[in-house]
């Protein structure tokens, strides 16, 4: 089973920069596309950004567009989320997701695989 693991997390200031990574387990794993979502106490889990490897295009929340950017590397089964002008609205656990199919990006019950996840928290 592959497993995602999650790390760069932490405690920053409002308007502060944090850069998270998520690497798979199994250098032999391939998937279609990897992403962020993110979950807030009470609230459900929300799509944050998306890279489809073929194409190397990015999809994202309307909420983050402009403030954080998703990158990685297919072949070392990483992927990456650069998050600027951070909020306080901002907090939250953020996971890492990989699927083996192609469809609706922003959808986490399309996602194969899950990290435990890594908490986020940004001061007013």
């Amino acid at each position: 089973q592959v497993q995602l693991v999650e790390s760069g997390g932490g405690l920053v200031q409002a308007g502060g920069s944090l850069r998270l990574s998520c690497a798979a387990s199994e250098r032999t794993f391939s998937s279609v596309a990897m992403g962020w979502f993110r979950q807030a106490p009470g609230k459900e889990r929300e799509f944050v950004a998306a890279i489809r490897w073929s194409a190397r295009r990015t999809y994202y929340a309307d909420s983050v567009q402009g403030r954080f950017t998703i990158s990685g590397d297919n072949t070392k089964n990483t992927v990456y989320l650069q998050m600027n002008s951070l909020k306080p609205e901002d907090t939250a656990v953020y996971y890492c997701a990989a699927r083996n199919d192609a469809g609706n990006w922003n959808r986490p019950s399309e996602y194969d695989y899950w990290g435990q996840g890594t908490q986020v928290t940004v001061s007013s």
